[in-house]
């Protein structure tokens, strides 16, 4: 372990050294994020799993630094250029930019106009007039006239090329370079003519610049969007004759014939080199901090997607509504285990409304169902409309609009495939509506997560940060509600704390055998799930009506010796000490504080044993559209709506009122205060009142407001 890195990191994220290093042993030894988060706490400090997140991200980060680092370093040894004070240099710095920039003189280079030059022999007359004295430039460069070089303006030309480089590749003009881009640069862009129809959704952008410091990275995400199609021509860069200016400040020694001819080549070295070499730099600064931007707004939507209500253990009727395909009906048991589907067609062209009335009575009679689940893509307002009417004096029976954001993705799918083979993609989509209302998480990890349309962008930034993030976003969702054993299915297993598919396949296999786990301990029999699996895996894991009643709880069986000991020393036994919090409140923790078990991990204990097994996810809530409002043209401004948040994104958020075009409240309407962050103020799928600012029928946006209401 690199001392210099854990002392870097500390720094970089205000916390101890003893944490960074604790937490980069227990990373390296193989344990995960949630497992170091909830049962390391004595070793990290109590760090959180964003603090942990951010210890293994530089971490890795600076271990990639350090690869580059050696590889630059074998490359100048192998042309015999590694000086000790370059060396130094290159040892000393922990920035990838500063690296790059001791390593850019050194690079094998393709035939740039200073290498053609150099071959010429031109380099000592450019190293010259870099001097400045006060020579007679022509005269002297009449020395380098020969059969590769006609002229003194060719040799003259050649040298300002060989100088032009040097200044490229010298750090102290790359850094001046990079101060006016951080200072000043603008974004602009302006359309191609020749596009300007096609182009049409971007007209906001056809002639724009914003500095580059201020820009949102949803405009900037939108704009190199643009310029990816072709439509836009961006360009990123400060005042070219205020940069060259600075440049000449520092480079131009002088006011002889020698400093014109580098007065020259600095013009040239900026405008051909440094400005293209530096607008790239920041171009990719700056679309990195947009991704980030983009890739949490991503993460923090889909983590409170996954952690929406669950509806739980509920016989259900699920609908994948259609017009002229029908709606999809499906009748699941309480463990959301098909027994029925059929298709009805209750609106135009059939309008064979009484038949699937009939249908419908039918199968809730047949099935003895709890609850309706009714996707809420086309014709989903007119099928909950028609379902209401036909379940509208069962009071027992409840109706959910359900999202259906990638159940498209999942009914096409292998997983869906494996689980269904003898259904088509229709049945497999109605049977996805209905498990989501029963438990959004185990459904929802079954889909790739950039499929369920929670973000901004999230198919423009770097796939493979966000894969990383959204991975890490539903290990911690699915950790943080906990998995039952005996009834999770492999693909919500694989994402438990330390098993992944594999293991998540054998525990299926070996449930299927056995006939169910009885105990945590039992996991030990499953094959290839050796010491280390168990330690990560077990405290996340809950087995229901387990002889030891701490197999359905948080508390880690490594720390089960320690709640036995609380019970023995109130003279009960666990399940009692469990049931009876008058027992608990006579515990002084400080006395069962071990070599193992300090303060944090007793407190945590107590706080699951105060809610044994229960599940952290609130209760879910019915919901109702307007009965007036069912298409855009329904619309009036002024009017007041219920409304479901279906996404947030940096700029505001976007809510369903029930007419198939979600509208948006903009970050300046979402309350009567200043928001700079919209996840601060609303969530995803939170139930809320709106009221119509503007409708635009033709392109099919709506203003909303949040104010005054």
């Amino acid at each position: 372990m690199n001392n210099k890195h854990v002392e870097i990191i500390a720094r970089s994220l205000g916390i101890t050294q003893k944490q960074v290093s604790n937490t980069m042993s227990l990373l390296d030894e193989g344990a995960t994020i949630p497992f170091i988060s909830r049962y390391r706490k004595e070793l990290t400090g109590s760090l959180d799993e964003v603090q942990v997140a951010s210890v293994r991200d530089l971490y890795e980060q600076y271990t990639e630094l350090e690869k580059r680092r050696e590889s630059i370093i074998k490359s100048i040894e192998k042309q015999d250029k590694l000086t000790d004070e370059l060396l130094n240099k290159i040892n000393a710095t922990y920035n990838i930019t500063e690296l790059e920039d001791l390593y850019l003189p050194y690079k094998v280079k393709k035939k740039t106009k200073a290498v053609v030059a150099k071959e010429k022999g031109l380099e000592p007359l450019a190293l010259e007039i870099l001097k400045q004295t006060n020579i007679d430039v022509d005269d002297f460069a009449l020395k380098f006239v020969n059969d590769a070089v006609p002229n003194t303006d060719e040799a003259l030309q050649g040298a300002r090329d060989i100088i032009a480089e040097i200044i490229n590749e010298d750090t102290k003009a790359r850094d001046i370079v990079r101060l006016e881009f951080k200072r000043s640069a603008l974004v602009s862009s302006k359309v191609v003519n020749s596009k300007k129809e096609e182009a049409a959704k971007y007209a906001d952008y056809f002639e724009f610049d914003e500095p580059l410091a201020k820009i949102p990275s949803h405009r900037l995400m939108a704009i190199l969007r643009a310029e990816r199609e072709g439509f836009l021509r961006v360009k990123i860069n400060p005042e070219a004759e205020f940069t060259v200016e600075k440049l000449q400040r520092i480079y131009v020694k002088g006011k002889n014939s020698a400093s014109k001819q580098v007065g020259e080549a600095i013009e040239d070295s900026y405008k051909r080199l440094l400005e293209s070499s530096i607008e790239t730099e920041y171009r990719n600064l700056a679309k990195e901090k947009a991704d980030k931007e983009a890739i949490d707004v991503f993460s923090q939507n889909l983590r409170q997607l996954l952690l929406a209500s669950p509806l739980g253990e509920k016989r259900i009727l699920a609908l994948d509504p259609g017009f002229r395909t029908g709606c999809k009906v499906v009748c699941l048991d309480s463990h959301g285990t098909l027994l029925h589907n059929e298709t009805i067609y209750p609106h135009a062209p059939q309008n064979e409304t009484l038949l699937a009335a009939k249908k419908i009575s039918s199968l809730v009679n047949a099935y003895q169902i709890e609850a309706i689940a009714i996707g809420n893509g086309t014709a989903g307002r007119e099928t909950e409309y028609f379902i209401r009417s036909v379940v509208r004096y069962d009071k027992e029976i409840q109706v959910f609009v359900v999202s259906e954001d990638g159940a498209s993705v999942y009914s096409a799918s292998k997983v869906a495939r494996e689980e269904f083979p003898e259904y088509d993609v229709t049945v497999r989509g109605a049977v996805s509506i209905g498990r989501r209302l029963s438990d959004p998480l185990a459904e929802l990890v079954k889909i790739d997560p950039k499929s369920i349309g929670v973000g901004q962008y999230q198919h423009d930034v770097d796939q493979k940060m966000l894969q990383k993030s959204l991975d890490t976003v539903v290990e911690s969702c699915v950790n943080t509600v906990g998995v039952d054993l005996n009834t999770a299915g492999k693909y919500l297993l694989n994402y438990v704390s330390g098993l992944g598919a594999q293991l998540a396949q054998n525990i299926v296999d070996y449930r299927n055998e056995a006939g169910g786990f009885k105990s945590r301990s039992e996991l030990k029999k499953v094959k290839r799930l050796g010491d280390k699996a168990f330690e990560q895996s077990a405290g996340f894991l809950r087995i229901r009506n387990a002889k030891n009643p701490l197999d359905n709880t948080s508390v880690h069986p490594e720390s089960y010796y320690i709640v036995e000991k609380m019970a023995k020393s109130c003279g009960a036994g666990i399940k009692e000490f469990i049931e009876k919090p008058e027992l608990r409140k006579q515990i002084n923790l400080n006395l069962f504080i071990d070599d193992k078990i300090g303060l944090p991990t007793l407190k945590d204990i107590m706080t699951e044993l105060d809610k044994p097994g229960r599940d952290p996810r609130e209760q879910i809530k019915i919901f109702e559209f307007s009965k007036d409002v069912y298409k855009i043209d329904d619309l009036k401004t002024g009017m007041v709506l219920p409304g479901i948040i279906t996404n947030i994104t940096n700029f505001g958020a976007f809510v369903d009122v029930g007419v198939k075009q979600d509208g948006l409240v903009h970050i300046s309407q979402l309350a009567d205060k200043f928001v700079s962050n919209p996840n601060d103020v609303v969530k995803l799928h939170q139930h809320v009142k709106v009221r119509v600012v503007e409708i635009d029928t033709e392109r099919k946006r709506i203003q909303l407001t949040m104010k005054d209401i």
